[in-house]
């Protein structure tokens, strides 16, 4: 069977650009590991008629429709009404999940106003799809070999019930027998489009796992799925794709699924038993913020000066005046000073300093997008590295800091 898939999400926020449709962007991720083709996306607004049309069109084109949205208590929440309508079947009310809300009005001691128990309401013979995070059940309904599926607006609900229930559906429904097991990647360092061009033959040739590069906030992932009727054959073609991958492109690696580079230096710090203090110029204490955000932060860092002026440098970070005046603070000499003098006045084991120009303007004669990140860690020679980034001030800032998180990383792994 020839299984063509369309997303339509309804919301009239969505045609406003007052949020993005990234349950679509979700949806299409997950059931391409399915083995899904997506042809379509639609997006429509909180109107019957205008649903009705999409649902009609959607219909003579494709043989899997999943809805997001419009399972709330308010008046423009139409989506099951109209669906319903449109199948000919009434709407009945699901005992647990009425159960469920009724629960949660005692517990937080509201009233549960009539228009609530409208969440509660499912299209009669669907198989219904928990909602583990809000009230609104999900469902789905075949008709015909035309599978219909409901799914709740908010991401936060709407992808669990996707994962916890929909894959399952789609996989019993659909006489799915293998195992589809994903793993996802970490680079920080390379740019999409080099890491791409490293392993353009990988992924040419490459079927099974399926290999999909994604680009954000300056760091490269790949998401790698495998499918096969047994999980550990499945995990064995990760791993060997995994092998093959870094073997070229290893250096730039830091971690996977979830993690990010300041878990994983911090991961680090406590396997190693250091401590850690900054010193922050452009940066104006985004790494510091970046630390203490972290669960357990005051094992491993003892603080930082945000030191935004040279008077700050000299006077509080006693960067030498003459170094200020020769080389300016937008300096490989200087950012050297900073992350020795944080380390020996915090006395921690590593000090790292950030200086540069974040922009919109060059500051003392340095291009906008010039940065020094300096590294000292006890009695060796302090590592200062340079970079020239692009991008906007708050692009520059915060690449900046996973930079300085990324050879803080690559150090830590060197020392026994």
């Amino acid at each position: 069977m020839n299984i063509r898939t369309e997303i339509i999400a309804v919301g009239s926020e969505l045609l406003l650009g007052q949020i993005v449709n990234s349950n679509a962007q979700f949806l299409s991720q997950e059931l391409a590991e399915l083995g899904l083709s997506v042809y379509y996306h639609t997006v429509v607004g909180d109107n019957p008629s205008r649903l009705e049309s999409a649902i009609n069109i959607a219909k003579e084109r494709s043989n899997v429709i999943i809805f997001t949205g419009g399972l709330g208590p308010t008046k423009d929440d139409l989506t099951k009404e109209t669906i319903s309508k449109e199948l000919g079947r009434e709407l009945t009310f699901d005992v647990d999940a009425l159960e469920s809300i009724e629960r949660y009005f005692n517990q937080t001691k509201r009233i549960m106003s009539e228009n609530n128990k409208k969440q509660a309401l499912v299209i009669d013979g669907s198989y219904i799809l928990k909602n583990d995070y809000g009230m609104a059940p999900g469902m789905a309904v075949d008709i015909d070999g035309m599978i219909y599926m409901l799914l709740p607006g908010p991401p936060s609900e709407m992808k669990p019930m996707f994962v916890n229930y929909g894959r399952e559906y789609f996989q019993t429904k659909l006489g799915f027998q293998d195992k589809i097991i994903s793993r996802v990647l970490r680079y920080f360092g390379i740019g999409e489009s080099q890491l791409e061009t490293d392993i353009q033959d990988i992924i040419d040739g490459q079927t099974n796992p399926t290999i999909a590069p994604l680009a954000a906030d300056g760091e490269v992932t790949l998401r790698l799925t495998a499918r096969h009727k047994d999980e550990h054959l499945a995990q064995k073609l990760l791993d060997e794709t995994e092998k093959r991958i870094n073997d070229r492109v290893g250096e730039f690696f830091y971690g996977y699924e979830q993690t990010t580079l300041v878990h994983e230096l911090k991961k680090l710090l406590m396997k190693k038993g250091k401590t850690i203090s900054a010193a922050e110029s452009l940066t104006g204490g985004m790494f510091s913020e970046y630390m203490t955000s972290l669960d357990g932060a005051s094992q491993i860092f003892k603080g930082s000066i945000v030191s935004y002026t040279n008077e700050v440098k000299e006077k509080m970070l006693k960067v030498q005046k003459r170094t200020l005046e020769q080389f300016g603070a937008v300096s490989e000499e200087c950012a050297r000073e900073m992350a020795e003098q944080i380390r020996k006045l915090s006395k921690s084991d590593i000090g790292i300093s950030f200086t540069g120009a974040a922009g919109p303007e060059p500051h003392e004669g340095q291009p906008v997008g010039t940065v020094f990140i300096a590294i000292s860690m006890g009695d060796q020679d302090s590592n200062v590295y340079k970079l020239n980034l692009a991008g906007s001030r708050k692009g520059i800032r915060v690449r900046s800091v996973k930079y300085g998180c990324h050879y803080l990383v690559k150090l830590l792994n060197e020392i026994e």
